[in-house]
């Protein structure tokens, strides 16, 4: 894959007559990355000051970075109490059952009250009423998301790991040129709207705690600026999902935040029912069979990398991959080489 780098870079600042001129330094909002596996950082410098001078009357803009009052703080350790939005199916569902298997609490939400009924049923019969909690939430909705936080407060008291991955592409495969207006505000706004919405709570729930918080955000297809036909408007948003993470974090260490991380997860291509609805062309079943894996087998990876994030006391962002680009090459390279994988999961024209 294609690299790229922005070097820091110093400029001035042209100010009216009356200001004087001083010169910034930006570096790395922009970070260097390189491959699949690269980690994603961003840090800044924060705050925006103003002297006046009492001969000239003119004012000095320098940059300087942002303090905060000192706050009591508490570790961060196991079990955990974690929230998955969009988590009645899919890999959701099994990011679930694979946290509550290593002992953690649970929160699971979704905008259908009947999948949160039944979803929290079976996971209680299984591992226990006092680890799995359930409500119904729409992630589009401001007032939603802010009784999410109430109800999590209420019922776990915090909130250690908040995981985004409630998302849609609205079952449909087609060109942009023939999707409709109710199709395209389904996507967007529950998969950039919603993201945002969520982000915003799950910071100001996290820095209100003692232990602070983590909070990951899936991407999906196209967020690595691959073309994605005939689901654009999903992939475009799947995009914007590693932007708005980097964001964040270059906004939190404007603010010296150190104990709130907003990471990215990338759970690969994964057997859901909104996967499969596309697999209609030659090309789509060929790549589901060599890369898609059941959601079981991707959250079974997934949940100890999570976990030892916040165990590992790291005061950096992570972006966690499942499918990297390695293992992608080396399954296409032996489904050509060997037939490797042909008819996994659907038969092939």
């Amino acid at each position: 894959m294609a690299s790229a780098s922005f070097p820091a870079a110093t400029f001035s600042l042209s100010l009216p007559r009356g200001f004087a001129r001083v010169k910034t330094t930006h570096a790395s909002l922009f970070p260097s990355f390189s491959g699949l596996d690269s980690g994603d950082r961003a840090t800044c410098l924060s705050e925006v000051s103003y002297r006046r001078s009492s001969n000239h009357g003119s004012w000095i803009l320098r940059a300087i970075r942002a303090e905060l009052p000192p706050e009591k703080t508490e570790p961060m350790v196991p079990p955990y109490n974690v929230l998955i939005t969009g988590s009645t199916k899919g890999i959701g569902y099994a990011l679930v059952k694979e946290f509550l298997r290593a002992g953690d609490n649970v929160l699971i939400c979704s905008r259908s009250a009947e999948r949160v009924e039944s979803a929290a049923k079976g996971l209680r019969e299984e591992f226990g009423e006092q680890h799995v909690w359930g409500t119904v939430c729409d992630v589009r909705v401001g007032k939603d998301v802010k009784a999410l936080v109430s109800f999590a407060r209420k019922k776990l008291k915090y909130i250690d790991i908040w995981i985004n991955n409630a998302g849609s592409n609205a079952y449909s495969y087609k060109p942009l040129a023939e999707t409709s207006d109710e199709v395209l505000m389904e996507v967007v706004t529950t998969n950039t709207l919603g993201l945002m919405i969520c982000c915003r709570e799950a910071i100001n729930m996290m820095l209100s705690q003692p232990r602070g918080g983590h909070i990951f955000n899936i991407d999906g297809a196209g967020s690595d600026g691959r073309p994605t036909p005939r689901f654009a408007a999903y992939g475009a948003t799947k995009r914007s999902v590693v932007h708005l993470t980097k964001s964040l974090q270059a906004e939190l260490q404007m603010q010296d935040v150190k104990n709130v991380m907003v990471h990215n997860l990338s759970p690969g291509m994964v057997i859901t029912d909104l996967l499969m609805s596309g697999a209609t062309t030659k090309q789509a079943k060929f790549f589901i069979n060599i890369l898609a894996e059941p959601a079981e087998v991707v959250a079974e990876y997934l949940v100890p990398c999570i976990r030892s994030v916040p165990i590992s006391g790291s005061t950096k962002p992570t972006y966690i991959r499942f499918l990297t680009g390695l293992k992608a090459y080396s399954q296409i390279f032996s489904r050509f080489a060997f037939g490797a994988r042909r008819n996994r999961h659907v038969v092939e024209d």
